[in-house]
């Protein structure tokens, strides 16, 4: 048999620990998290969920009181749904909605919580496969919600409502891109008719007070059809004029990177709403929407291309700022690790700016938060 010697066992020797170097000032005074819309629930009082499948004519609702079937659907008007969850909030009842994000805005939303209840909007999803209905749909929202609220967070995503000064401001963004096309399609409706009707070509900006005077030449009867179009023109840019004072307006004595101009800065911002919404930097390279998809089993891992989730008006604003970043920042950070990437053929090029894309937005996140300086980037000021 073998002998086994126990021995002291020795208390290693104390070190002192030296203390951690303080953080940069830039990172100390972090905005605060925005968290998601989350439930609120009092034990005490009775629960009813509503499920919505939300049209401009009327909204298909399906109420489930506690953890009972859910009852039939039932069609509203909007104002007849705002008066209903008056009367159930009324008489004691905790209520909860849930409807998909559409092209209605959030007015029924804003209207039930001023009616008591806690409402809560997600993007649109596949709710019943194959089959469609506006009454399966809002069937399957009140049992998605049913399950959210017992703890299953995985049933419903819901996303940030921004404020009416938020919709305002994003809004300015998109009408000046809705008027530079509403240009677009008056200039090449006056070029299709000179084409049509004369077999001659308008030069660039026809309607312009130089190039006007040149057309005199024209058929009267089509010059007449080219001043109206151009009246319409004139009054749209000087509309557009005015709009994009106002925007830059916002941002007058800003430093911003060189390579990204204040329209640019001032949509993405109104996009975005608010930067402090994101907590890290997962969160802001998922709402651009330039995240590989990927189709993995087992040992196989295919990633494909990206899932074009998000807000595309973002992802698009930034493709153009990395094309114009290549140009203007040399020293830019992200583009100096890809390289190599950059120089490899027009293909992986494209892909590349795709992922400097992501990149530039989570840089952006970094340096309208406080959390990095534009040297820190890499970028040079404009």
């Amino acid at each position: 048999m073998k002998e086994y010697i126990l021995k002291p066992i020795t208390t290693p020797p104390t070190v002192a620990l030296t203390p951690k170097p303080d953080k940069p000032a830039v990172g100390r005074n972090l905005p605060p998290r925005q968290p998601l819309p989350t439930a609120v629930i009092d034990p005490a009082k009775p629960m009813l969920q509503l499920g919505l499948d939300v049209h401009l004519e009327f909204i298909m609702a399906v109420a489930q009181k506690d953890h009972a079937n859910p009852h039939a659907p039932r069609k509203f008007t909007r104002e007849q749904l705002v008066a209903q969850v008056k009367k159930w909030v009324a008489e004691g009842f905790q209520v909860y909605c849930v409807q998909e994000s559409c092209g209605f805005g959030f007015v029924l939303h804003r209207e039930l919580v001023a009616a008591g209840a806690q409402s809560f909007l997600i993007t649109p999803i596949a709710l019943n496969g194959k089959r469609k209905t506006d009454k399966l749909d809002a069937r399957a929202l009140c049992r998605r919600l049913s399950r959210w609220l017992d703890g299953t967070r995985d049933e419903l995503a819901p996303i940030r409502i921004p404020s009416p000064a938020e919709q305002r401001n994003r809004e300015g963004t998109r009408r000046r891109k809705f008027l530079a096309g509403a240009i677009r399609s008056l200039a090449n409706r006056g070029h299709a008719q000179v084409s049509e009707y004369c077999h001659a070509q308008l030069p660039h900006r026809w309607w312009g007070p130089r190039n006007w005077q040149k057309l005199a030449t024209l058929d009267p009867w089509v010059l007449g059809v080219l001043a109206k179009l151009r009246a319409l023109i004139v009054e749209i840019e000087r509309q557009l004029a005015e709009l994009e004072a106002e925007l830059l307006a916002r941002v007058p004595a800003q430093i911003a990177p060189k390579g990204l101009g204040g329209i640019t800065l001032v949509t993405l911002d109104g996009e975005v709403c608010d930067w402090r919404r994101f907590s890290n930097r997962k969160q802001v390279g998922s709402y651009t929407g330039c995240c590989p998809g990927e189709h993995s089993s087992g040992n196989k891992r295919r990633v494909g291309g990206i899932d074009r989730l998000g807000n595309g008006r973002v992802r698009a604003l930034l493709v153009e700022a990395v094309w114009r970043f290549l140009q203007w920042q040399p020293n830019w950070k992200a583009a100096v690790k890809m390289k190599t990437k950059l120089g490899a053929g027009t293909a992986m090029k494209k892909k590349t700016v795709i992922a400097l894309a992501r990149q530039l937005a989570i840089d952006l996140w970094r340096w309208r938060t406080g959390r990095c300086t534009m040297a820190e980037l890499g970028w040079v000021p404009a």
